[in-house]
């Protein structure tokens, strides 16, 4: 995929922060993928974030919106970077005992409107549990921003997504991926540890 303008300046971005990652990856979902955004190594470099994030503060500036809101751990940053930009309150969910949920003193007003920040959407699962805390307080939650969209074809989520890149990163089930028929190592982000291909 071939960047140009803004897209080209973040994938530039997060190359250079080794933030975006060529290889072979063990995701979340069970899926295997050939690139990995680990946003977080963006995030290191509060001036290369705000740069980063600007491209989606400036999408979403005639957004009407009272907070923003993000899961932890991804959205965390990004919720505060955001609202810092945007001049708005800044928040977050995080799991208790599998449920997304406002913790820590955390509300939001009945009708608020609510944008959604993370660091990547991929399955939109973490967005769409905070999308239901929120909406189940009364708030009106009016679109995603996020870093990196690496949504796949199957993945729609029927709100707004605003992104500094979209990212086309083809993902394989265990059984069909061509990089274990290949050898490549497998690595789960995170831990970068090598996995054997048998050992998923």
């Amino acid at each position: 995929m071939e960047y140009i303008g803004k897209e080209k300046e973040v994938y530039d971005i997060l190359k250079q922060t080794e933030a975006f990652l060529e290889g072979h990856f063990l995701l979340s979902s069970g899926l295997h993928s050939a690139g990995y955004c680990q946003c977080a190594k963006l995030l290191r470099y509060p001036q290369l974030a705000e740069r980063v994030l600007k491209t989606v503060a400036e999408q979403v500036r005639n957004v009407a919106v009272d907070v923003v809101c993000g899961p932890a751990m991804g959205g965390v940053i990004v919720s505060y970077e955001l609202g810092r930009q945007l001049g708005k309150e800044s928040i977050f969910t995080e799991r208790v005992d599998g449920v997304m949920q406002l913790r820590r003193g955390f509300t939001v007003e009945k009708g608020a409107k609510v944008l959604i920040t993370e660091d990547v959407v991929t399955t939109g699962k973490s967005t769409m549990e905070t999308v239901k805390a929120l909406t189940d307080m009364g708030a009106d939650v009016v679109g995603v921003c996020c870093i990196a969209d690496r949504r796949g074809d199957g993945c729609v989520l029927e709100l707004p997504v605003y992104s500094a890149i979209r990212l086309y990163i083809a993902t394989y089930a265990a059984e069909d991926c061509p990089l274990c028929k290949e050898g490549k190592p497998l690595v789960k982000p995170g831990s970068r540890k090598e996995l054997s291909v048998g050992n998923r």
